[in-house]
């Protein structure tokens, strides 16, 4: 009996440790994307309506930094992106469309509400010559890398 066991043991345990790994991979890619949506009513009152993710990538190139943020739903007047320093904030609001009919919400897994997303940028950036363009529910931010005056070799002369 002990022998029939074994295999099962050993098979459970591996699947174990591959679940463990998945959920541990999902936190650490999803962990900064995690964003908390809030919303106001009609009296202004804010509550939190969740939590929902914001898929973002930054890539660091020569000339400069291109931010890329999923945010389908969304209509690109209801975003705004500061740089303040080493700062890039991105924040808006994701309105519930209202369906009509009869029925109600089985399943809600949309976060809906304003929202703002901080990065901290790797590099100056030249805020002047930012751009930003939002199409098919992708938020591109390209950044030009700001000029640095370059270290340069300070030659000694004899005193004299």
């Amino acid at each position: 009996m002990g022998t029939l066991t074994a295999p099962w043991r050993q098979g459970a345990q591996h699947a174990w440790a591959s679940l463990a790994e998945g959920w541990r991979d999902l936190r650490r890619r999803a962990g900064g994307a995690l964003t908390r949506f809030r919303h106001s009513d009609a009296a202004g009152r804010e509550d939190d309506a969740g939590w929902g993710l914001v898929a973002t990538d930054l890539r660091v190139e020569d000339e400069r930094i291109v931010v890329r943020m999923e945010l389908p739903g969304m209509n690109r007047e209801d975003l705004q992106i500061d740089i303040n320093g080493d700062r890039l904030s991105v924040s808006g609001e994701k309105h519930l469309e209202q369906e009509s009919g009869d029925g109600s919400y089985r399943l809600v897994q949309c976060a809906y509400g304003s929202f703002q997303r901080d990065l901290i940028l790797p590099h100056a950036v030249d805020a002047q010559r930012t751009q930003a363009r939002y199409r098919n529910g992708v938020l591109r931010i390209e950044m030009p890398r700001a000029d640095r005056e370059r270290g340069r070799r300070i030659p000694v002369r004899a005193a004299g």
